[in-house]
């Protein structure tokens, strides 16, 4: 599973790094930045929270809209990713899934490589 995931992680990084991914936006005019992988696992993740209470799924993304809003302003607190050897890239632990995003500090953007869910979850 663990290295399912890290597979996914490093080609959705390669891509960016490539100027070949579809990386948009999270909200328009922000430097939080949404990889293919990341908004598909987004809405798996939802559906299946969804399946189970929808209220309970709604309360999943206005967190995790909460905490990638905000993300800039704690990315040092953040703990380097159990996926990478790279201090660069970072995990952030929300209701048993792991955000992994990649500091561009070149262009000034955060890259969210994708939404796994967490080990001790699954």
């Amino acid at each position: 599973m663990l290295s399912d995931a890290k597979e996914k992680l490093e080609m959705e990084l390669d891509k960016y790094l490539r100027d070949v991914g579809e990386a948009t936006p999270y909200y328009p005019g922000m430097s939080v930045l949404s990889s293919e992988l990341y908004k598909k696992q987004l809405k798996e993740a939802s559906e299946l929270i969804k399946k189970e209470n929808k209220a309970d799924a709604n309360n999943f993304e206005l967190y995790l809209d909460t905490i990638i809003v905000n993300m800039h302003t704690k990315v040092k607190k953040y703990k380097k990713s159990i996926y990478f050897d790279n201090e660069k890239i970072k995990d952030i632990e929300n209701q048993g899934y792991t955000i992994v995003f990649y500091i561009d500090e070149k262009k000034g953007k955060y890259v969210l490589l994708g939404l796994v869910k967490s080990k001790a979850t699954s």
